[in-house]
């Protein structure tokens, strides 16, 4: 049985406002004196609590920089909470940052190798499948190529392809389908569907709505890092997008970055 349990998770970044101070600026700017490249404390979830059980389709919505990518990979365990305590029960696979893991001067073929052994897949597995994933990929004989010849596309295209021959139980998916020509992304969409289909639990991101109405049984409104409504998909993207009218309506009486306001703190 599959399960996601998250209690009072709270996930919070602290960054520099500037990537590095030269010594120029130490020097004239007074660093001594007072502090020249404060600390953001970037609170990107915020007391989340939820439990996804086995068979349930889950979509996340929200506006960008509401935590939704976060969450997902918070999930997948590319990010540890700072506080709450996080419970999964299942083989989890992901698909998001789909050229993680490439080697740029290895070719297509070695690359198949490396991003499998990055999504936890044996080397008999991945031998096994690597001419369905040459296929699918239609990249032909560029694959005996470095890929740092690749355009952006092919790449997306080969991470892809090597993505769609997971075995799932867990799968979380972040808006994907963007992968070469129509053609390749209706093959795509089509593969991903079988895929969602053998899960035993999926979580998608989508700001798609009839995607997430057709694909998911139950929403989960995310609203500056904090889960602002879950429950029936219709009733939750319904209400989202009534919203996002309202806050449309009202865009030119807000003051500039109103929005944020809260998320970040300088200390």
């Amino acid at each position: 049985m599959a399960f996601i349990e998250l209690d009072q998770i709270g996930l919070t970044f602290q960054v520099r406002q500037q990537y590095q101070i030269t010594l120029k600026e130490y020097l004239l700017k007074g660093m001594f004196r007072q502090k020249r490249n404060p600390v953001l404390e970037v609170r990107a979830l915020q007391d989340v609590s939820l439990r996804i059980g086995d068979g349930e389709r889950v979509g996340v919505l929200g506006a960008n920089g509401s935590g939704k990518s976060t969450l997902l990979r918070l999930l997948a365990g590319v990010y540890h909470p700072t506080r709450g305590k996080r419970s999964i029960q299942g083989k989890v696979s992901s698909l998001f940052d789909l050229t993680l893991g490439f080697e740029m001067e290895a070719n297509g073929w070695k690359n198949i190798l490396y991003r499998g052994y990055l999504q936890g897949q044996s080397t008999a597995f991945l031998k096994a499948k690597m001419d369905e994933i040459a296929e699918f990929s239609e990249l032909g004989h560029f694959l005996d190529l470095p890929i740092r010849y690749y355009s952006a596309g092919m790449l997306v295209r080969l991470g892809f392809s090597i993505s769609m021959f997971i075995e799932p139980e867990i799968l979380l998916v972040d808006e994907v389908l963007g992968a070469g020509d129509l053609a390749f992304q209706q093959k795509a969409q089509d593969r991903l569907m079988e895929m969602m289909g053998q899960a035993r639990l999926l979580v998608v991101v989508s700001h798609d709505m009839t995607s997430l109405t057709r694909l998911c049984d139950r929403a989960i409104w995310l609203d500056h890092g904090r889960v602002r409504a879950d429950g029936p998909v219709e009733d939750v993207t319904e209400a989202y997008v009534s919203h996002v009218k309202d806050e449309a309506n009202q865009a030119s009486e807000d003051a500039p970055g109103e929005r944020f306001q809260g998320l970040v703190r300088t200390f």
